[in-house]
């Protein structure tokens, strides 16, 4: 191949792009780079670096938090209600009535969101007020964090924390070497390796520093934390290129390195480590989504009942005006439907429950601490408990139906042991010490592969971006970017090829031995599109030499004519290393003449000193000198299951939860994972997709669904395994819908060689298509996509970092403890919210369509049946406990049987507690309930005569009568479908009824010290010196709850769920295993 001509063809096609000039390297428009002087005043003006996390200051609390209320359709509605309410004579109930709910509602989430802000504002100051060293004039000053800006020149020392993105210059360390830990940015503690280039590599003083001259040229701010283009042009001087290795980032710690020196180049808010820290998509549950429609449901009945009432009021008026003379009808007000219709709206406005949300948001917060403080998911050895990251999605977990798996690190440790290896077509085991290993027998002995073997375990030891450090008793830790990296280095150590020392320009090797020195050219990065990692080095020989090292199928395709010797043995090794569960990576090599590699060099020059396109173009001049290979053979790494994984996986498919794996490993590997972990039984047909082109994905896709579709079964006892080019083509607009539905009819399906991009479209096809509840979980950056499109998102806080975690709803420590968080956490939590919510509808309809019943008796006047502040207290005091007790504390079995029977988790999964079927029967049992409750006590007060000395009362005594009646009644229902009682449930129903009598007693004299509630004066004497009212607070709960009470025993006797008789045995102690196998409703 003539090189010359392809890398000319290459710069010609590059010189059309506008970030290329002859000379300097980028000419693009100003508004697409950002230019940065040097020891000069900047030309633009840049932001300082004060950052701020808070939400609110002190202007716009008010205005901001008032914006986010009323978004809220509830918070409107009831402020609508309380601004028609303060015009005059309109409403029945008072002008306050709903505002002062409504501002203790408000205030209670005004008082949270103050709290969790003042906490943010504390932190950013802390961070704002840290001092630095900047370089003023040739002198280094003391200034805050706050005062830095774009283009100052800093001094970092070492266990100090960066305060904004900087470009390092030069350290303390040999060519400007440094050390950093980012944590903070995506949760990995292994150190990294940083390095300034050789241009600044000597500005070592203060006096080299300020004889700095140029510009800093790169590309806008960005939240991208791997990526960095740009370059530094110093005057007189070659301009180069600057990338991540040179960025220091904010947020990140200068480690094992006394001090650097660098310049900043992205301050405060336009860091990428703020430009990271945008709030995750917001997700909803099914459940709260379901309640919404139903208010808007309710809604429109209740103007439906306003424009029944209205016209009903206007025909009783026109009927009985002149015969009822003395009422003063013929006013304006009696006869104008309008006026009517806002007061009725006022009137039956409290259908919709004033104080749900705010209860729903409370219940949530505290499961969300259950979780927390769960003892049984928090993980020992890495100090990690489960942590609720939202609570908006508790109920949820408990209607999880396809769950979609990373298996590196999720299903997996992630704790990587080199196990085997094949090398010029033998395979090798790693043995005690290095010569016990017939791999080092053969070298020793000069064996006809022993040069293979040679060049393998040097690209083994040389081949990585790995950083040796020497402890003092002598031994090496290796600090890795990866998993894999370390074991491959570990590996090399095993066989005697011993890597300890990195600088910027060589590393070096211990072989056997002997002490070589390989000088680093140029390093080809691995990146999830390459699927390889290059590095050329030069040899101690004086040869150039490109080491590769990545997937089979990259490597395969990259090989020369000539490099194939041992292709079949080792594609042979590779099926069965992949058929034992490990993970595999082929190595090869290829020698450079000296000149193809100046050629190369230019272009690979020019191709990292663009600012636009530069992966593109980095990669396009990899591919040209990442040919003719020389195969030398394939490494083979254990990665082990995770404690319970086999346990936890059978227990969610009895559940009937399916199982998806999404994993970027082979397909053999992932498979054999599957056996392992007890995803896939031997019982199992495997349909394996593996197709090279569209039409023949859409032949094999629609060829087997319409197999499976002749079939009589609805699940087919079928595992489909797909590749990742198989899954491009599945994918497809054409074939998505046919490729989906055959997905959906198999039990397990696994995904293998997928990029981030395809788990994220595979979890959101099936989220779209199905409505079902899905949940993804992963441990690694690569996961993050998938995780934000699934209902649930789950991060592992693992090997790989934070970044899965710090992206979730729920992060846990192991696969394991996902169980417990769905079978046990998930289903309570969906059991609690919704009773809470239907509950809360109950209570509501039972007390305020009381209204509706007063309007037919009074002659739709309007008028109300109670006194106006009971009303406005029904919700947020005397009835107001109950609902927390559902919400905190229901459980319909203990956790230990959850756990142990995990078909109880069908209940939840299937939305049976909570449906619009469920909530409508709660409604009309509302309806029901509120007939009694008004009707019975309105005969037996008919004669108006209810004392024995003959005194009559007012249409308020009736009010209390009904309004005591329906809070005894309301809370009674509660301790009916209340199936775990603590003594916090206890105070709750029985402190609710105890609550009203005791308001009643003092409320009755609050006039005149108090200048409201003249007419409830004396009430307490008058209510609780009628034999009446005795009768009533026994008949009336009984008789109403009666209907209730028959409805429960004929279900628990005739329509016996499961769970409801595993319930019933769970109380009586028997052996539950009894009930499981009897054939029930659900």
């Amino acid at each position: 191949m003539d090189f010359r001509n392809v890398y000319k063809a290459l710069r010609i096609r590059w010189s059309h792009d506008e970030d290329f000039t002859s000379s300097a390297g980028y000419d693009a428009d100003d508004g697409e780079r950002r230019i940065i002087n040097l020891n000069a005043p900047q030309t633009t003006k840049y932001c300082n670096n004060r950052i701020t996390t808070a939400k609110y200051s002190i202007i716009s609390f008010l205005p901001a938090f008032l914006f986010e209320q009323f978004r809220r359709y509830s918070n409107c509605f009831f402020l609508l209600i309380a601004i028609l309410q303060q015009i005059p004579d309109v409403s029945p109930t008072g002008r306050y009535t709903t505002l002062v709910p409504l501002m203790f509602i408000l205030s209670v989430s005004a008082i949270k969101e103050i709290i969790e802000d003042i906490k943010r504002h504390r932190a950013d100051n802390e961070i704002n007020h840290r001092m630095i060293e900047r370089l003023d004039s040739g002198t280094w000053t003391t200034v805050r964090w706050s005062e830095l800006t774009v283009g100052d020149i800093i001094k970092v020392t070492i266990n100090s924390f960066f305060p904004a993105d900087l470009i390092i210059l030069s350290s303390s360390e040999p060519q400007a070497m440094c050390f950093i830990e980012t944590a903070n940015l995506d949760g990995e503690t292994n150190l990294k390796i940083r390095q300034g280039v050789s241009a600044t590599a000597g500005l070592l003083e203060t006096k080299d520093l300020m004889r700095l001259e140029g510009r800093i040229e790169c590309e806008l701010p960005n939240r991208h934390l791997y990526e960095f283009n740009g370059v530094l042009k110093e005057n007189g001087k070659q301009t180069v290129p600057l990338g991540n290795d040179q960025v220091l980032q904010r947020g990140a710690m200068l480690r094992n390195t006394a001090w650097i020196f660098g310049v900043v180049v992205y301050s405060g808010q336009e860091t990428k480590l703020m430009k990271n820290s945008t709030s995750a998509p917001l997700k909803r549950s099914t459940v709260d989504k379901l309640t919404n429609t139903q208010i808007l449901m309710l809604f429109m009945i209740l103007i439906s009942l306003c424009i029944t009432s209205g016209l009903c009021n206007l025909f009783w008026t026109r009927e009985h005006s002149v015969t009822d003379w003395y009422l003063g009808l013929v006013d304006f007000k009696s006869l104008s439907l309008g006026y009517n219709l806002l007061t009725f709206f006022i009137l039956y406005n409290n259908l919709i429950p004033i104080s749900l949300q705010v209860t729903l948001e409370l219940v949530r917060f505290l499961q969300a601490i259950f979780i927390n403080y769960d003892i049984e998911m928090y993980h020992e050895e890495s100090n990690t408990p489960a942590m609720a990251r939202t609570s908006n999605l508790n109920e949820e977990l408990g209607m999880v139906k396809y769950i979609f798996s990373d298996k590196t690190g999720t299903l997996t440790q992630n704790v990587m042991e080199f196990k085997k290896c094949s090398i010029a077509g033998i395979s090798y085991s790693p043995e005690n010490t290095p010569e016990q290993s017939q791999l080092v027998q053969n070298i020793l002995s000069r064996h006809q592969t022993a040069g293979v073997i040679e060049e393998f375990l040097i690209l083994l030891s040389v081949c990585h971006t790995v950083i040796p450090e020497r402890r003092d008793n002598g031994t090496i830790i290796y600090h890795a970017a990866s998993p894999d990296e370390r074991a491959l280095v570990e590996g090399a150590h095993k066989f005697g090829y011993i890597f300890d020392t990195r600088t910027p320009e060589y590393v070096e090797i211990n072989a056997l031995g002997v002490r070589k020195r390989y000088e680093v050219l140029n390093v080809l990065e691995f990146t999830s599109t390459r699927k390889r990692m290059s590095l050329i080095v030069r040899t101690p020989e004086g040869k150039i030499k490109l080491f590769c090292k990545g997937a089979d199928t990259v490597i395969y395709e990259r090989l020369a004519p000539q490099g194939q010797a041992f292709r079949e043995e080792t594609l042979r090794h590779l099926e069965e290393f992949a058929s034992d569960g490990l993970r595999t990576l082929c190595l090869a090599v290829t020698d450079i003449r000296a000149d193809v590699y100046q050629e190369w060099r230019e272009t690979y020059h020019r191709a990292a000193t663009s600012l636009q396109n530069r992966e593109s173009k980095l990669e396009d001049a990899a591919n040209l000198i990442e040919i003719n290979l020389r195969l030398l053979g394939a490494t083979a790494i254990e990665d082990r299951l995770q404690d319970g994984v086999p346990e936890t996986i059978a227990a969610l498919l009895d559940a009937g939860i399916y199982i998806w794996v999404l994993t970027g490993d082979k397909q053999e590997t992932a498979i054999n994972i599957g056996y392992s972990c007890r995803l896939i039984s031997h019982s199992m047909d495997i349909l394996i997709l593996n197709e090279e082109s569209l039409d023949a994905t859409r032949e094999v896709i629609h060829r087997h669904y319409g197999e499976f579709k002749s079939s009589t079964a609805k699940d087919a006892n079928v595992a489909l395994v797909i590749d990742g080019t198989t899954l491009k083509y599945a994918l497809s607009c054409d074939l998505r819908n046919d490729f989906q539905d055959l997905c959906l009819l198999c039990r397990v399906v696994v995904c293998c060689r997928v990029s981030p991009m395809q788990k994220a479209e595979v979890v959101e096809m099936v989220t779209q298509s199905t409505k079902a509840v899905t949940l993804a979980i992963g441990d690694g950056a690569n996961d993050v996509a998938m995780i934000q499109k699934a209902n649930v998102g789950i991060g592992i806080s693992g090997v790989e970092g934070l970044q899965a975690a710090c992206a979730s709803d729920y992060s846990i420590a192991q696969f394991r403890y996902l169980q417990r968080l769905l079978l046990v956490h998930g289903a309570w939590n969906y059991a609690r919210i919704s009773k809470l919510i239907l509950y809360s509808f109950y209570k509501n309809v039972c007390l305020y369509v009381i209204e509706l019943w007063f309007a037919v008796y009074s002659g739709w006047s309007g008028q109300i049946l109670f006194e106006r502040w009971t009303i406005g207290l029904y919700n947020v005091i005397f009835t107001a406990m109950p609902p927390f007790a559902m919400g905190l504390f229901e459980k319909f079995c203990t956790a230990e049987t959850m756990i142990r029977y995990p078909m109880l988790y069908k209940t939840s999964q299937n939305a049976k507690l909570f449906n619009v079927k469920v909530f409508w029967i709660w409604i009309f049992n509302a309806l029901l309930h509120s007939a009694f409750l008004f009707w019975i006590p309105m005969a037996a007060y008919t004669s108006e005569v209810i004392w024995n000395d003959g005194k009559t009362s007012d249409y308020l005594l009736l009010g209390n009568l009904v309004y005591t009646y329906v809070v005894v009644t309301v809370c009674l229902k509660a301790g009916l479908i209340t199936n775990s009682w603590t003594w916090l449930t206890h105070l709750a129903i029985w402190g609710s009824i105890v609550l009203w009598f005791t308001f009643l007693l003092v409320y009755s004299h609050v006039w005149p010290t108090f200048k409201i509630a003249s007419n409830f004066r004396g009430m307490d004497i008058q209510l609780l010196s009628t034999p009446l009212f005795y009768f009533g607070l026994l008949l009336v709960p009984i008789t109403t709850l009666l209907v209730d009470v028959i409805c429960k025993l004929i279900h628990n006797t005739v329509f016996k769920t499961l769970t409801e008789a595993v319930r019933e045995t769970e109380i009586r102690r028997s052996d539950i295993s009894e009930v499981m196998n009897e054939p029930r409703s659900s």
